[in-house]
């Protein structure tokens, strides 16, 4: 590997004099910097970079700590996506790190982040509390921020939709198109946003006057073979409904191959709805109503928070409907 030391017995200068021409903060004599830079040339020179961050403390980099188990799907592709590209026009590298399987995993991604000096790091959680992540936020000096979990003592540290409010919106525009009988897909049972789009669902109902029935619900795990599978067990069932809402895109496609497996079409037989408004469910046939959750409006509102925190930025944003065309007025109950 090429170091400082071969630059500088190529350019004929001492080490010291190479660190100042690469550095750009001390003037050296163009002369002295031209035979450096070509020495840098000649040798295929790469600088030391986690050295380099020791030695300045600055990276010009920020860190995203997300588990394995969220990769797999378009919408943490889109989340990841946007991490980077917004990241980069700040002029920051992503730093990605893994939080694995356990809150203990997650705390480690982040020290682990911190020990590579990135400026500052978000977080989108799975295992970690509210109260957890609260004391983190208090503990740690580099500026932090959760994504889609709402803290109680650092509201300033986070960005967050209100899913379950998005849930009972959508089971509003189910329920005026005359559907009461309404299955519902769940996501993981440890997953805050999908008990929250539960709690919704269920509210929605009993608003309108209607006790929610546990044989309508089905446990998924957010992937489509896991909606695939759910719809199949809705239908072994044999119980009445007219229409199934899923707590995410994924799932709904799932579903829909499911039904249409079985002989079931969309939305003749069965109406469909989703969350995340994934490009899939956009150009699905039939376009799949859904949830907007505005992903690329809560990372840019992370990075100002992290790098400019003196801008006033909010923390709670709010889905949008997206009724497409997998939902019509009721028909006959399955």
């Amino acid at each position: 590997m090429v170091t400082i030391q071969d630059i500088a017995r190529v350019a004929g200068v001492s080490k010291a004099t190479v660190s100042r021409a690469l550095s750009g903060k001390v003037f050296v004599r163009e002369e002295v910097k031209a035979r450096i830079m070509q020495a840098v040339a000649d040798t295929g020179y790469r600088p030391n970079l986690l050295a380099r961050n020791l030695s300045t403390n600055k990276t010009h980099s920020i860190g995203l700590v997300i588990t394995n188990g969220l990769y797999n799907g378009p919408f943490f592709s889109s989340l990841v996506y946007q991490a980077a590209t917004l990241s980069e026009k700040q002029n920051r590298q992503l730093v990605l790190a893994d939080g694995k399987h356990s809150a203990q995993d997650e705390r480690n991604a982040i020290d682990l982040l911190i020990e590579l000096r990135c400026e500052a790091i978000m977080l989108y959680p799975k295992y970690l509390s509210v109260s957890e992540l609260d004391d983190i936020v208090d503990k740690i000096q580099t500026p932090i921020v959760v994504i889609n979990r709402e803290l109680i003592r650092n509201r300033r540290h986070c960005v967050f939709t209100d899913h379950q409010r998005s849930s009972e919106e959508m089971m509003a525009h189910l329920l005026a198109h005359g559907h009461t009988r309404i299955a519902f897909i769940s996501g993981c049972n440890d997953s805050p946003t999908g008990e929250r789009r539960l709690q919704g669902y269920r509210n929605a109902l009993l608003n309108a006057g209607i006790d929610p029935d546990p044989q309508l619900v089905v446990q998924g795990s957010w992937s489509t073979e896991s909606g695939y599978d759910a719809g199949l067990q809705l239908l072994a069932r044999n119980i009445p409904f007219t229409c199934v809402l899923a707590a995410n895109d994924d799932m709904a496609i799932g579903v829909a191959k499911a039904f249409q497996d079985a002989g079931k079409t969309i939305p003749g037989d069965i109406s469909l709805a989703g969350f995340d408004d994934s490009v899939i469910g956009k150009y699905y046939t039939p376009s799949l109503t859904t949830v907007r959750v505005p992903i690329d409006e809560m990372i840019q509102d992370a990075i100002k928070i992290l790098l400019h925190p003196d801008e006033s930025v909010p923390s709670s944003h709010q889905g949008t409907l997206v009724s497409r065309d997998s939902v019509t007025p009721q028909a006959v109950a399955v």
